[in-house]
Protein backbone atom coordinates (compact mmCIF):
# COMPACT_ATOMS: atom_id res chain seq x y z
CA UNK A 1 0.00 0.00 0.00
CA UNK A 2 1.45 3.31 -1.09
CA UNK A 3 1.74 6.43 1.05
CA UNK A 4 1.24 9.70 -0.81
CA UNK A 5 3.94 11.98 0.52
CA UNK A 6 5.13 15.25 -1.02
CA UNK A 7 7.84 14.95 -3.59
CA UNK A 8 11.47 15.46 -2.57
CA UNK A 9 14.76 16.02 -4.42
CA UNK A 10 14.70 13.75 -7.45
CA UNK A 11 17.16 12.31 -9.91
CA UNK A 12 16.77 12.45 -13.67
CA UNK A 13 14.58 9.37 -13.54
CA UNK A 14 12.12 11.10 -11.20
CA UNK A 15 13.29 9.04 -8.24
CA UNK A 16 14.20 10.75 -4.97
CA UNK A 17 17.88 10.60 -4.06
CA UNK A 18 17.29 9.66 -0.41
CA UNK A 19 20.88 9.93 0.79
CA UNK A 20 21.30 13.35 -0.80
CA UNK A 21 18.08 14.60 0.77
CA UNK A 22 18.94 13.40 4.28
CA UNK A 23 22.74 13.41 4.30
CA UNK A 24 23.54 16.29 2.00
CA UNK A 25 26.57 17.49 3.88
CA UNK A 26 24.94 18.99 6.96
CA UNK A 27 24.46 17.54 10.40
CA UNK A 28 21.67 20.00 11.12
CA UNK A 29 20.47 23.42 10.10
CA UNK A 30 19.96 26.10 12.71
CA UNK A 31 16.92 28.34 12.52
CA UNK A 32 19.00 31.10 10.95
CA UNK A 33 19.95 28.74 8.09
CA UNK A 34 16.35 27.93 7.22
CA UNK A 35 13.76 29.72 5.17
CA UNK A 36 11.35 30.62 7.96
CA UNK A 37 7.77 31.35 7.04
CA UNK A 38 6.75 35.00 6.93
CA UNK A 39 4.73 34.54 10.13
CA UNK A 40 7.72 33.00 11.96
CA UNK A 41 10.04 35.79 10.82
CA UNK A 42 7.51 38.44 11.81
CA UNK A 43 7.08 36.88 15.25
CA UNK A 44 10.83 36.73 15.92
CA UNK A 45 11.42 40.30 14.80
CA UNK A 46 8.44 41.57 16.77
CA UNK A 47 9.50 39.73 19.92
CA UNK A 48 12.99 41.23 19.82
CA UNK A 49 11.79 44.74 18.92
CA UNK A 50 9.21 44.75 21.71
CA UNK A 51 11.80 43.63 24.24
CA UNK A 52 14.31 46.26 23.16
CA UNK A 53 11.95 49.11 24.06
CA UNK A 54 9.70 47.45 26.65
CA UNK A 55 12.46 46.38 29.07
CA UNK A 56 13.81 49.87 29.87
CA UNK A 57 10.31 51.40 29.75
CA UNK A 58 8.93 48.94 32.31
CA UNK A 59 12.00 49.25 34.54
CA UNK A 60 11.92 53.06 34.60
CA UNK A 61 8.13 53.23 35.03
CA UNK A 62 8.11 50.80 37.95
CA UNK A 63 11.00 52.65 39.62
CA UNK A 64 8.94 55.89 39.52
CA UNK A 65 5.57 54.45 40.56
CA UNK A 66 4.25 55.15 44.07
CA UNK A 67 4.25 51.54 45.30
CA UNK A 68 4.16 50.37 48.94
CA UNK A 69 7.74 49.07 48.89
CA UNK A 70 11.00 50.07 50.51
CA UNK A 71 13.03 52.15 48.02
CA UNK A 72 15.74 49.50 47.75
CA UNK A 73 13.13 46.81 47.10
CA UNK A 74 11.44 48.97 44.46
CA UNK A 75 14.67 49.59 42.57
CA UNK A 76 15.57 45.89 42.66
CA UNK A 77 12.09 44.97 41.44
CA UNK A 78 12.35 47.53 38.61
CA UNK A 79 15.69 46.13 37.45
CA UNK A 80 14.47 42.54 37.76
CA UNK A 81 11.36 43.27 35.68
CA UNK A 82 13.54 44.78 32.95
CA UNK A 83 15.89 41.78 33.00
CA UNK A 84 13.02 39.29 32.81
CA UNK A 85 11.68 41.07 29.71
CA UNK A 86 15.17 40.97 28.18
CA UNK A 87 15.38 37.25 28.91
CA UNK A 88 11.97 36.49 27.40
CA UNK A 89 12.19 38.72 24.32
CA UNK A 90 15.96 38.29 23.67
CA UNK A 91 16.72 41.63 21.98
CA UNK A 92 20.26 41.03 23.25
CA UNK A 93 21.97 37.74 24.25
CA UNK A 94 20.40 36.37 27.44
CA UNK A 95 23.67 36.34 29.48
CA UNK A 96 24.27 40.00 28.55
CA UNK A 97 20.80 40.88 29.83
CA UNK A 98 21.72 39.38 33.19
CA UNK A 99 25.01 41.27 33.32
CA UNK A 100 23.24 44.56 32.56
CA UNK A 101 20.91 43.88 35.47
CA UNK A 102 23.82 43.19 37.80
CA UNK A 103 25.50 46.44 36.77
CA UNK A 104 22.24 48.34 37.27
CA UNK A 105 21.66 47.16 40.86
CA UNK A 106 25.18 48.24 41.84
CA UNK A 107 24.92 51.64 40.11
CA UNK A 108 21.49 52.27 41.69
CA UNK A 109 22.87 51.48 45.13
CA UNK A 110 20.74 48.42 45.84
CA UNK A 111 23.82 46.69 47.30
CA UNK A 112 27.63 47.14 47.18
CA UNK A 113 29.50 45.45 44.34
CA UNK A 114 31.35 43.01 46.64
CA UNK A 115 28.06 41.68 48.00
CA UNK A 116 26.36 41.58 44.61
CA UNK A 117 29.19 39.70 42.86
CA UNK A 118 29.85 37.19 45.65
CA UNK A 119 27.68 34.43 44.07
CA UNK A 120 30.11 34.22 41.15
CA UNK A 121 32.36 32.39 43.61
CA UNK A 122 29.59 29.86 44.31
CA UNK A 123 30.57 26.20 44.32
CA UNK A 124 27.90 25.63 41.68
CA UNK A 125 29.80 27.85 39.25
CA UNK A 126 32.73 25.45 39.54
CA UNK A 127 30.38 22.47 39.13
CA UNK A 128 29.20 24.04 35.86
CA UNK A 129 32.74 24.64 34.63
CA UNK A 130 34.01 21.16 35.47
CA UNK A 131 30.95 19.37 34.04
CA UNK A 132 31.07 21.42 30.85
CA UNK A 133 34.76 20.63 30.31
CA UNK A 134 34.11 16.89 30.80
CA UNK A 135 31.24 17.13 28.31
CA UNK A 136 33.51 18.91 25.83
CA UNK A 137 35.96 16.00 26.00
CA UNK A 138 33.13 13.52 25.37
CA UNK A 139 32.02 15.60 22.40
CA UNK A 140 35.53 15.91 20.93
CA UNK A 141 36.44 12.24 21.22
CA UNK A 142 33.16 10.72 19.97
CA UNK A 143 32.04 8.91 23.13
CA UNK A 144 28.37 9.55 22.29
CA UNK A 145 28.47 7.98 18.82
CA UNK A 146 30.32 4.93 20.14
CA UNK A 147 27.68 4.49 22.86
CA UNK A 148 24.90 4.93 20.31
CA UNK A 149 26.21 2.19 18.03
CA UNK A 150 26.83 -0.10 21.03
CA UNK A 151 23.17 0.18 22.11
CA UNK A 152 21.80 -0.05 18.57
CA UNK A 153 23.83 -3.21 17.92
CA UNK A 154 22.02 -5.08 20.73
CA UNK A 155 20.35 -8.08 19.03
CA UNK A 156 16.81 -7.32 17.88
CA UNK A 157 16.96 -3.56 18.27
CA UNK A 158 17.75 -2.63 14.67
CA UNK A 159 15.02 -4.81 13.12
CA UNK A 160 12.12 -2.65 14.33
CA UNK A 161 11.52 1.06 13.80
CA UNK A 162 9.84 1.20 17.20
CA UNK A 163 12.83 -0.33 18.98
CA UNK A 164 15.28 1.90 17.08
CA UNK A 165 13.38 5.02 18.16
CA UNK A 166 13.18 3.85 21.77
CA UNK A 167 16.89 2.97 21.72
CA UNK A 168 17.75 6.47 20.56
CA UNK A 169 15.63 7.82 23.39
CA UNK A 170 17.48 5.69 25.95
CA UNK A 171 20.88 6.73 24.59
CA UNK A 172 19.92 10.40 24.60
CA UNK A 173 18.54 10.23 28.14
CA UNK A 174 21.66 8.56 29.51
CA UNK A 175 24.06 10.98 27.83
CA UNK A 176 22.10 14.13 28.62
CA UNK A 177 22.17 13.25 32.33
CA UNK A 178 25.83 14.30 32.26
CA UNK A 179 26.38 16.10 28.95
CA UNK A 180 24.69 19.25 27.66
CA UNK A 181 21.29 18.46 26.12
CA UNK A 182 22.21 20.50 23.06
CA UNK A 183 25.58 18.78 22.62
CA UNK A 184 23.99 15.35 23.04
CA UNK A 185 21.45 15.95 20.28
CA UNK A 186 24.07 17.50 17.99
CA UNK A 187 26.36 14.49 18.49
CA UNK A 188 23.64 11.93 17.75
CA UNK A 189 22.06 13.71 14.80
CA UNK A 190 24.42 12.25 12.13
CA UNK A 191 23.74 8.73 13.39
CA UNK A 192 19.98 9.27 13.47
CA UNK A 193 19.94 10.76 9.97
CA UNK A 194 22.06 7.88 8.65
CA UNK A 195 19.61 5.32 10.00
CA UNK A 196 16.66 7.35 8.71
CA UNK A 197 18.25 7.30 5.26
CA UNK A 198 18.42 3.49 5.39
CA UNK A 199 14.75 3.27 6.46
CA UNK A 200 13.63 5.75 3.79
CA UNK A 201 15.58 3.87 1.10
CA UNK A 202 13.96 0.62 2.19
CA UNK A 203 10.48 2.19 1.98
CA UNK A 204 11.24 3.51 -1.48
CA UNK A 205 12.57 0.17 -2.75
CA UNK A 206 9.54 -1.70 -1.41
CA UNK A 207 7.07 0.70 -2.98
CA UNK A 208 5.67 1.79 0.37
CA UNK A 209 6.06 5.40 -0.80
CA UNK A 210 6.10 7.06 -4.21
CA UNK A 211 9.36 6.95 -6.13
CA UNK A 212 9.63 10.74 -5.92
CA UNK A 213 8.57 11.02 -2.24
CA UNK A 214 10.07 13.52 0.21
CA UNK A 215 12.05 11.60 2.88
CA UNK A 216 11.91 14.66 5.12
CA UNK A 217 8.16 14.21 5.56
CA UNK A 218 8.09 10.67 6.94
CA UNK A 219 6.35 10.09 10.28
CA UNK A 220 9.16 7.75 11.30
CA UNK A 221 11.63 10.58 10.73
CA UNK A 222 9.60 13.02 12.83
CA UNK A 223 9.31 10.44 15.63
CA UNK A 224 13.07 9.77 15.58
CA UNK A 225 14.04 13.44 15.59
CA UNK A 226 11.53 14.41 18.29
CA UNK A 227 12.66 11.47 20.45
CA UNK A 228 16.18 12.91 20.30
CA UNK A 229 15.06 16.39 21.34
CA UNK A 230 12.55 15.41 24.02
CA UNK A 231 14.64 12.50 25.31
CA UNK A 232 17.49 14.93 26.01
CA UNK A 233 15.18 17.14 28.08
CA UNK A 234 13.91 14.13 30.05
CA UNK A 235 17.38 12.72 30.71
CA UNK A 236 18.69 16.15 31.67
CA UNK A 237 16.46 16.07 34.76
CA UNK A 238 18.23 13.03 36.24
CA UNK A 239 21.31 14.69 37.76
CA UNK A 240 22.09 18.18 39.05
CA UNK A 241 24.58 18.65 36.21
CA UNK A 242 22.27 17.30 33.52
CA UNK A 243 20.76 20.67 32.64
CA UNK A 244 21.53 24.29 33.60
CA UNK A 245 18.05 24.81 35.13
CA UNK A 246 18.84 22.02 37.61
CA UNK A 247 21.92 23.78 38.98
CA UNK A 248 20.17 27.15 38.96
CA UNK A 249 17.11 25.81 40.78
CA UNK A 250 19.18 23.86 43.27
CA UNK A 251 21.39 26.87 43.95
CA UNK A 252 18.41 29.15 44.54
CA UNK A 253 16.73 26.61 46.83
CA UNK A 254 19.91 26.13 48.87
CA UNK A 255 20.44 29.89 49.04
CA UNK A 256 16.90 30.47 50.32
CA UNK A 257 16.67 27.56 52.77
CA UNK A 258 20.25 26.96 53.85
CA UNK A 259 19.71 23.23 53.23
CA UNK A 260 22.06 21.28 50.95
CA UNK A 261 20.79 18.98 48.21
CA UNK A 262 23.34 16.26 47.48
CA UNK A 263 24.02 14.73 44.09
CA UNK A 264 22.58 11.39 45.23
CA UNK A 265 19.45 12.95 46.75
CA UNK A 266 18.71 14.84 43.55
CA UNK A 267 19.19 11.73 41.39
CA UNK A 268 17.04 9.56 43.66
CA UNK A 269 14.26 12.16 43.55
CA UNK A 270 14.41 12.65 39.79
CA UNK A 271 14.81 9.00 38.71
CA UNK A 272 11.13 7.93 39.05
CA UNK A 273 10.03 11.14 37.31
CA UNK A 274 12.45 10.53 34.42
CA UNK A 275 11.33 6.92 34.05
CA UNK A 276 7.64 7.85 34.05
CA UNK A 277 8.23 10.69 31.59
CA UNK A 278 10.16 8.42 29.23
CA UNK A 279 7.33 5.88 29.16
CA UNK A 280 4.81 8.65 28.49
CA UNK A 281 7.12 10.12 25.84
CA UNK A 282 7.34 6.82 23.96
CA UNK A 283 3.57 6.29 24.05
CA UNK A 284 2.91 9.88 22.96
CA UNK A 285 5.44 9.66 20.16
CA UNK A 286 4.02 6.48 18.66
CA UNK A 287 0.40 7.53 18.99
CA UNK A 288 0.92 10.90 17.31
CA UNK A 289 3.74 9.97 14.90
CA UNK A 290 3.14 6.31 14.10
CA UNK A 291 5.98 5.01 11.85
CA UNK A 292 4.94 3.98 8.35
CA UNK A 293 6.74 0.64 8.73
CA UNK A 294 7.40 -1.58 11.72
CA UNK A 295 9.83 -4.21 10.42
CA UNK A 296 13.03 -2.99 8.74
CA UNK A 297 15.99 -4.69 7.07
CA UNK A 298 19.37 -3.19 6.28
CA UNK A 299 19.78 -1.10 9.44
CA UNK A 300 21.73 -3.88 11.20
CA UNK A 301 24.27 -3.92 8.37
CA UNK A 302 24.58 -0.13 8.48
CA UNK A 303 25.19 -0.22 12.24
CA UNK A 304 27.79 -2.99 11.93
CA UNK A 305 29.65 -1.00 9.27
CA UNK A 306 29.63 2.17 11.35
CA UNK A 307 30.65 0.34 14.52
CA UNK A 308 33.53 -1.37 12.72
CA UNK A 309 34.69 1.96 11.33
CA UNK A 310 35.16 3.23 14.89
CA UNK A 311 37.60 0.44 15.69
CA UNK A 312 39.02 0.02 19.17
CA UNK A 313 38.72 2.74 21.78
CA UNK A 314 41.44 5.34 21.45
CA UNK A 315 43.65 6.46 24.31
CA UNK A 316 41.76 9.77 24.37
CA UNK A 317 38.42 7.97 24.76
CA UNK A 318 39.76 5.81 27.59
CA UNK A 319 41.19 8.85 29.36
CA UNK A 320 37.89 10.70 29.03
CA UNK A 321 36.00 7.78 30.56
CA UNK A 322 38.54 7.59 33.39
CA UNK A 323 38.08 11.29 34.20
CA UNK A 324 34.31 10.98 33.92
CA UNK A 325 34.17 7.86 36.12
CA UNK A 326 36.47 9.46 38.69
CA UNK A 327 34.25 12.54 38.93
CA UNK A 328 30.94 10.70 39.24
CA UNK A 329 32.42 8.27 41.79
CA UNK A 330 33.53 11.11 44.06
CA UNK A 331 30.16 12.84 43.64
CA UNK A 332 28.40 9.70 44.87
CA UNK A 333 30.95 8.61 47.50
CA UNK A 334 29.43 10.59 50.42
CA UNK A 335 26.00 9.08 49.72
CA UNK A 336 27.47 5.56 49.60
CA UNK A 337 29.35 6.23 52.85
CA UNK A 338 26.14 7.41 54.54
CA UNK A 339 24.45 4.08 53.69
CA UNK A 340 27.31 2.18 55.32
CA UNK A 341 28.24 4.33 58.32
CA UNK A 342 25.19 6.55 58.79
CA UNK A 343 25.03 10.32 58.50
CA UNK A 344 26.41 10.93 62.00
CA UNK A 345 29.68 9.04 61.51
CA UNK A 346 32.94 10.99 61.41
CA UNK A 347 33.96 9.36 58.12
CA UNK A 348 30.76 10.46 56.36
CA UNK A 349 31.02 13.99 57.75
CA UNK A 350 34.63 14.18 56.58
CA UNK A 351 33.73 13.10 53.03
CA UNK A 352 30.66 15.32 52.89
CA UNK A 353 32.70 18.32 53.98
CA UNK A 354 35.76 17.75 51.77
CA UNK A 355 34.22 16.35 48.56
CA UNK A 356 32.45 19.51 47.52
CA UNK A 357 30.76 18.95 44.15
CA UNK A 358 32.32 22.01 42.53
CA UNK A 359 35.82 21.03 43.63
CA UNK A 360 35.29 17.44 42.51
CA UNK A 361 34.07 18.66 39.10
CA UNK A 362 37.12 20.82 38.42
CA UNK A 363 39.41 18.11 39.81
CA UNK A 364 37.94 15.54 37.42
CA UNK A 365 38.12 18.00 34.54
CA UNK A 366 41.75 18.71 35.39
CA UNK A 367 42.58 15.05 34.78
CA UNK A 368 41.85 15.66 31.10
CA UNK A 369 44.85 18.00 30.98
CA UNK A 370 47.06 15.50 32.85
CA UNK A 371 46.26 12.12 31.26
CA UNK A 372 48.35 11.93 28.07
CA UNK A 373 47.40 10.65 24.65
CA UNK A 374 51.00 10.99 23.47
CA UNK A 375 53.63 11.34 26.19
CA UNK A 376 56.52 11.98 23.82
CA UNK A 377 54.72 14.98 22.34
CA UNK A 378 53.40 15.96 25.80
CA UNK A 379 49.91 15.95 24.29
CA UNK A 380 47.09 15.58 26.82
CA UNK A 381 43.49 14.38 26.36
CA UNK A 382 42.17 17.93 26.10
CA UNK A 383 43.78 21.26 25.26
CA UNK A 384 42.83 24.59 26.77
CA UNK A 385 41.59 25.70 23.37
CA UNK A 386 39.12 22.82 23.51
CA UNK A 387 38.06 23.66 27.06
CA UNK A 388 37.61 27.35 26.24
CA UNK A 389 34.75 26.39 23.89
CA UNK A 390 32.40 25.50 26.75
CA UNK A 391 29.18 27.46 27.20
CA UNK A 392 30.46 30.42 29.21
CA UNK A 393 27.21 32.25 28.51
CA UNK A 394 25.25 29.75 30.58
CA UNK A 395 27.77 30.07 33.40
CA UNK A 396 27.37 33.86 33.38
CA UNK A 397 23.59 33.53 33.28
CA UNK A 398 23.67 31.15 36.24
CA UNK A 399 25.77 33.61 38.24
CA UNK A 400 23.39 36.48 37.52
CA UNK A 401 20.39 34.30 38.42
CA UNK A 402 21.91 33.45 41.80
CA UNK A 403 22.75 37.14 42.33
CA UNK A 404 19.13 38.18 41.88
CA UNK A 405 17.96 35.33 44.10
CA UNK A 406 20.32 36.48 46.87
CA UNK A 407 19.26 40.12 46.51
CA UNK A 408 15.58 39.17 46.64
CA UNK A 409 16.16 37.64 50.05
CA UNK A 410 18.61 40.26 51.34
CA UNK A 411 16.40 43.26 50.52
CA UNK A 412 13.18 41.65 51.76
CA UNK A 413 11.62 41.85 48.29
CA UNK A 414 11.12 38.08 48.22
CA UNK A 415 8.96 38.25 51.33
CA UNK A 416 6.94 41.14 49.87
CA UNK A 417 6.38 39.26 46.59
CA UNK A 418 5.28 36.14 48.44
CA UNK A 419 2.83 38.02 50.64
CA UNK A 420 1.30 39.83 47.66
CA UNK A 421 1.05 36.64 45.60
CA UNK A 422 -0.62 34.68 48.39
CA UNK A 423 -3.24 37.41 48.83
CA UNK A 424 -3.98 38.06 45.15
CA UNK A 425 -3.67 34.62 43.56
CA UNK A 426 -5.76 32.78 46.15
CA UNK A 427 -3.15 30.03 46.35
CA UNK A 428 -3.47 28.58 49.81
CA UNK A 429 -1.93 25.08 49.88
CA UNK A 430 1.13 23.23 48.69
CA UNK A 431 -0.70 21.31 45.94
CA UNK A 432 -1.97 24.53 44.35
CA UNK A 433 1.45 26.18 44.67
CA UNK A 434 3.17 23.16 43.09
CA UNK A 435 0.73 23.12 40.16
CA UNK A 436 1.07 26.89 39.71
CA UNK A 437 4.88 26.61 39.77
CA UNK A 438 5.01 23.84 37.18
CA UNK A 439 2.53 25.48 34.81
CA UNK A 440 4.23 28.88 35.03
CA UNK A 441 7.66 27.35 34.34
CA UNK A 442 6.35 25.40 31.32
CA UNK A 443 4.67 28.48 29.85
CA UNK A 444 7.76 30.67 30.26
CA UNK A 445 10.08 27.96 28.90
CA UNK A 446 8.04 27.91 25.68
CA UNK A 447 8.99 31.51 24.94
CA UNK A 448 12.50 31.78 26.35
CA UNK A 449 15.45 29.53 27.24
CA UNK A 450 15.03 26.87 29.91
CA UNK A 451 17.87 28.44 31.86
CA UNK A 452 16.18 31.83 31.92
CA UNK A 453 12.88 30.17 32.83
CA UNK A 454 14.41 28.66 35.96
CA UNK A 455 16.06 31.97 36.86
CA UNK A 456 12.69 33.74 36.53
CA UNK A 457 10.24 31.29 38.11
CA UNK A 458 12.11 29.79 41.09
CA UNK A 459 12.74 33.22 42.73
CA UNK A 460 8.98 33.85 42.50
CA UNK A 461 7.98 30.48 43.92
CA UNK A 462 10.25 30.45 46.96
CA UNK A 463 8.97 33.70 48.55
CA UNK A 464 5.39 32.68 47.76
CA UNK A 465 5.93 29.50 49.79
CA UNK A 466 7.64 31.37 52.60
CA UNK A 467 4.78 33.86 52.85
CA UNK A 468 2.30 30.99 53.23
CA UNK A 469 4.50 29.12 55.68
CA UNK A 470 4.92 26.23 53.22
CA UNK A 471 8.15 24.25 52.74
CA UNK A 472 9.49 25.53 49.39
CA UNK A 473 11.30 22.35 48.37
CA UNK A 474 8.42 20.68 46.50
CA UNK A 475 7.12 23.74 44.57
CA UNK A 476 10.64 25.02 43.81
CA UNK A 477 11.76 21.60 42.56
CA UNK A 478 8.59 21.33 40.48
CA UNK A 479 9.40 24.72 38.90
CA UNK A 480 13.01 23.65 38.32
CA UNK A 481 12.02 20.40 36.60
CA UNK A 482 9.28 22.11 34.56
CA UNK A 483 11.74 24.77 33.40
CA UNK A 484 13.45 22.06 31.34
CA UNK A 485 10.24 21.62 29.36
CA UNK A 486 9.24 23.67 26.36
CA UNK A 487 8.52 20.95 23.81
CA UNK A 488 6.17 22.86 21.55
CA UNK A 489 8.24 25.29 19.45
CA UNK A 490 11.65 25.30 17.74
CA UNK A 491 12.61 28.39 19.77
CA UNK A 492 11.72 26.72 23.09
CA UNK A 493 15.02 24.83 23.48
CA UNK A 494 18.23 24.54 21.42
CA UNK A 495 17.64 20.82 20.91
CA UNK A 496 14.20 21.57 19.47
CA UNK A 497 15.85 24.01 17.06
CA UNK A 498 18.42 21.39 16.06
CA UNK A 499 15.90 18.69 15.16
CA UNK A 500 13.60 21.21 13.49
CA UNK A 501 16.61 22.36 11.49
CA UNK A 502 17.04 18.84 10.11
CA UNK A 503 13.92 19.49 8.05
CA UNK A 504 12.43 16.15 9.12
CA UNK A 505 10.02 17.65 11.67
CA UNK A 506 7.15 19.76 10.29
CA UNK A 507 6.23 22.57 12.68
CA UNK A 508 2.66 21.27 13.07
CA UNK A 509 3.95 17.88 14.24
CA UNK A 510 6.27 19.52 16.76
CA UNK A 511 3.50 21.73 18.14
CA UNK A 512 0.97 18.90 18.37
CA UNK A 513 3.37 16.45 20.00
CA UNK A 514 4.89 19.12 22.23
CA UNK A 515 1.57 20.37 23.61
CA UNK A 516 0.53 16.86 24.62
CA UNK A 517 3.88 16.10 26.24
CA UNK A 518 3.94 19.47 28.03
CA UNK A 519 0.57 18.73 29.63
CA UNK A 520 1.35 15.12 30.55
CA UNK A 521 4.80 16.06 31.84
CA UNK A 522 3.40 18.80 34.09
CA UNK A 523 0.88 16.32 35.51
CA UNK A 524 3.68 13.84 36.23
CA UNK A 525 5.74 16.51 38.01
CA UNK A 526 2.83 17.54 40.23
CA UNK A 527 2.03 13.93 41.12
CA UNK A 528 5.51 12.41 41.50
CA UNK A 529 7.79 15.13 42.91
CA UNK A 530 5.94 15.56 46.28
CA UNK A 531 6.07 11.82 46.93
CA UNK A 532 9.77 11.54 46.08
CA UNK A 533 10.73 14.54 48.22
CA UNK A 534 9.09 12.77 51.15
CA UNK A 535 10.78 9.44 50.38
CA UNK A 536 14.31 10.79 49.81
CA UNK A 537 14.25 13.51 52.47
CA UNK A 538 15.87 15.84 49.96
CA UNK A 539 17.39 18.96 51.47
CA UNK A 540 17.15 17.58 55.00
Amino acid sequence: MSTNLPAGPTSDAGRTDVRSALLGGKTFRSLSEQALSSKEEKFERSRQTVGFFLAPAVAVTFALLPVPLDRTQQLLAAVLLGVIILWICEPIPIPVGGLLGVAAVVILGVAPAEEVLAPFGSTTIFTFIGAFILAQAMLKHGIARRLAFAVLSVPGVATSTYRVIIAFGVITCLLSAFVSNTATVAMLMPTALGILAVIAQLMQDRGIVRADFDPLRLRVGAALMLMLAYGASVGGLLTPVGSPPNLIGRGLIEEATGERISFAQWTATAAPLCLAMFVVLALTMFLLNKPEVRRIDGVEEYIREQKAAHGKMSRAEVNTLIAFGFTVSLWLLPAVASLVTGTDAAFYLFLDDRLDEGIVAVLGASLLFVLPVNWKERRATLTWSDAARIDWGTIILFGTGIIFGSLLAATGLAESIGAAASQNLNITNIVAITAFSAILAVLISETTSNTASAAVVVPIVIPLCQALGVDPFVPALAATFAASFGFMLPVSTPQNAIVYGSGAVPIIRMIRTGVVFDILGALLIVSIVPAMVTVTGIGR
